[in-house]
C-alpha cells in the first residue's frame, strides 16, 4: 500500500524511501560553484544559490523614498535546497523588471540566484509577515547586481523537487477538519496547521472594491475522514495560481500557518491563505497516506458525486450561451482539456439510452447521512470505516444516478451523468415517487424521452477512471423546440460554411 501511496499519489521518480541524510547527499550533487543555504553567511561573496521554490508571493510597489513620485517594486519567495534548509529572497527593482522576473517562474521550478546580498534577518519583523524557515538569513536581489533563473536538470541535481512535498512545520502537529469545526469560534483569528485533501476548486473570481481596486478570490474545498467539506480561501494571484494545479480527489494538502476564521454570513469556520502560508501538496507522512486511502474509496463509492451535483445548481445556465454538435464537443475537450477548466456548452441530441427499467439499485443511490458513503442496503448501515455511525443502523439519503447516452447525426457522448435534482426535474419525479411506480409506469416515463431530441446543457471535464478520459454531466435537460433546432442547426452549418471559405 505504501508503494501504491508513492506512486499513485505522488508519483515520485525514486526506487525506496529516503531518510533525510540520503536527501542531504543530493544536495552535494549540485554544481561544485553553488552554495549550500546551510552555508550562507553575510561575509559570502559573489554566492550562487539553487533551490527549489516551494512559495511565492505577490508583487507590489512602494513610494521610492530617494526618488519622490517614482515606486519601488518588490515581491518574495523560498527557496529550499535540502530536507531541512530553506531561505527567504527578497527581490527590489523596478515595475517592469519586477514583473518580468516574477512571471519568469513558479511555485516548483528550480532556480538559479547569483550574486544575491545575504543579510541577517530581522527574526520577529520578518516572520510576524513572511513564511517561517530555519535559516537566520535571508538573500537580497536587487535589479543592477543579481540575477535569477530557472535551472534545466542538467544545470542542478534532479532530486531537488521531492523537497517540494516534505513540510515545513512539524507534520505531527495539525487539526483534522472535525475539531476546526467543533472548536468554532475559539479559533477564530488563530494561525494552525491542516492536513487534508481536496474534493474541489472553484473557478477565480474577479472583483473590483470602492477605491477601485481589481481583485480575485478562489474558493478550494477541504474534505478528510471527519468533515465532508471545508472552505479554503485564495486572495492571493499566486496561491490562485498554484491552486489550479491541484486535482480534487487526487491531491492532499499539509497547510502550514493558514489563518483560521468565523464567517458570519455563512455561519461557519473557513480558512484563509495569508502570507505566511506555506503549502506543502501530497507530504511525505503516512497520515497523508491515509487521507489519499480514504479520498479512493470514497470517489469509488461515488461520494464526490452528490457534491458536484450542488456545485453544479449553482451554475447560472443563462450563461451557457455556445451550442455544439456532439463531435464539436468531444474536438473541444481534447482540445481544451486541462487547460482552461471545465467546458460549459448546450447541444440538441437524441437521448438513445435511458434505463429507467431497469433494477432500482442501478439507478438510485442510498447514501449515509453523515459521510455520504453508500449504505449497505440489506444490514442498514454504512460501509465507511471511519464514519461514526459505521456498523449501526444511519440515516439515509437516497437520489437519481443515471447514465444516459447523446446522440446526433455526428456521433454519440456515451454514458453521461443524469443524476440528483437535474433527473427529478427532467422526469418531473422524485425519487420517492418513483420508488411507487408500477414496472409499466416506468416504461411508459422512459419512452417520454428515448429516441426524442432534447435541449441539454453540459458540463465536460477530465476523469481519468472514465474509458473516454472524459466525464459529461448533464445540467439540464428539456424536450427541444424544433423551430429552435432548425435555426440552430441552420447557424451551425453557416458557420462551418464560413470556416471553410
Amino acid at each position: 500500500m505504501q508503494e501504491y501511496w508513492k506512486m499513485k499519489s505522488f508519483e515520485f521518480e525514486r526506487e525506496s524511501h529516503w531518510k533525510s541524510s540520503h536527501l542531504r547527499m543530493s544536495f552535494n550533487a549540485l554544481p561544485k560553484t553553488s552554495v549550500a543555504i546551510s552555508d550562507l553567511h553575510p561575509n559570502t561573496v559573489h554566492p550562487k544559490v539553487v533551490g527549489v521554490v516551494i512559495r511565492k508571493n505577490d508583487s507590489k510597489g512602494f513610494p521610492d523614498k530617494k526618488n519622490v513620485g517614482s515606486e519601488r517594486h518588490t515581491f518574495s519567495f523560498i527557496i529550499k535546497d535540502s530536507p531541512n534548509d530553506s531561505i527567504n529572497v527578497s527581490c527590489w527593482g523596478s515595475q517592469d523588471y519586477i514583473r518580468v522576473l516574477s512571471d519568469s517562474f513558479s511555485i516548483g521550478d528550480r532556480v538559479l540566484i547569483e550574486n544575491p546580498l545575504v543579510v541577517t534577518k530581522d527574526i520577529e519583523k520578518e516572520e510576524r509577515y513572511s513564511p517561517w524557515t530555519p535559516s537566520l538569513y535571508r538573500l537580497m536581489v536587487s535589479e543592477f547586481h543579481s540575477t535569477v533563473r530557472s535551472c534545466t536538470e542538467s544545470e542542478e541535481d534532479a532530486k531537488l523537487p521531492l523537497f517540494l512535498h516534505l513540510p515545513m512545520k512539524n507534520p505531527q502537529d495539525y487539526y483534522c477538519l472535525r475539531d476546526i469545526v467543533a472548536n468554532g469560534q475559539a479559533l477564530d483569528g488563530k494561525v494552525i496547521n491542516i492536513l487534508a485533501g481536496v474534493r474541489s476548486i472553484g473557478e477565480p473570481k474577479f472583483f473590483t472594491t470602492a477605491d477601485r481596486r481589481t481583485g480575485q478570490r478562489c474558493e478550494v474545498k477541504l474534505f478528510d475522514e471527519t468533515t465532508t467539506s471545508f472552505p479554503l480561501v485564495c486572495w492571493d494571484n499566486e496561491s490562485i495560481k498554484f491552486a489550479q494545479t491541484w486535482i480534487p480527489g487526487e491531491t492532499v494538502l499539509f497547510i502550514a500557518d493558514v489563518r483560521i476564521n468565523f464567517d458570519n454570513f455563512r455561519n461557519c469556520m473557513t480558512a484563509t491563505i495569508i502570507s505566511k502560508t506555506i503549502v506543502t501538496i501530497n507530504p511525505d507522512i503516512k497520515e497523508a497516506n491515509l487521507i489519499f486511502n480514504y479520498m479512493r474509496e470514497f470517489i469509488e463509492s461515488g461520494g464526490l458525486d452528490e457534491f458536484e451535483d450542488q456545485m453544479e445548481e449553482q451554475v447560472n445556465l443563462e450563461s451557457i450561451i455556445d451550442t455544439y454538435t456532439v463531435n464539436q464537443l468531444k474536438v473541444r475537450a481534447q482540445q481544451d482539456t486541462g487547460k482552461s477548466g471545465p467546458i460549459y456548452g448546450v447541444t440538441y441530441a437524441f437521448i438513445t439510452a435511458l434505463n429507467l427499467d431497469s433494477s432500482v439499485t442501478k439507478l438510485i443511490r442510498t447514501r449515509c447521512a453523515r459521510c455520504r458513503f453508500e449504505i449497505n442496503e440489506k444490514a442498514g448501515t454504512c460501509i465507511n470505516e471511519t464514519c461514526i455511525d459505521s456498523g449501526n443502523p444511519v440515516q439515509a439519503t437516497m437520489r437519481f444516478d443515471l447514465l444516459v447516452d447523446l446522440t446526433d447525426h455526428t456521433g454519440t457522448l456515451q454514458s453521461c451523468s443524469l443524476s440528483g435534482n437535474t433527473a427529478e426535474e427532467m422526469l418531473n419525479c422524485t425519487v420517492d415517487n418513483f420508488l411507487n411506480l408500477t414496472e409499466d409506469q416506468k416504461t411508459s416515463l422512459k419512452w417520454q424521452f428515448l429516441l426524442e431530441r432534447c435541449k441539454i446543457f453540459v458540463k465536460i471535464f477530465p476523469a481519468s477512471q472514465a474509458r473516454s478520459g472524459l466525464r459529461v454531466n448533464i445540467l439540464s435537460c428539456t424536450l427541444a423546440d424544433p423551430e429552435e433546432v432548425c435555426q440552430t442547426f441552420t447557424s451551425l452549418d453557416s458557420d462551418k460554411l464560413t470556416e471553410r471559405h
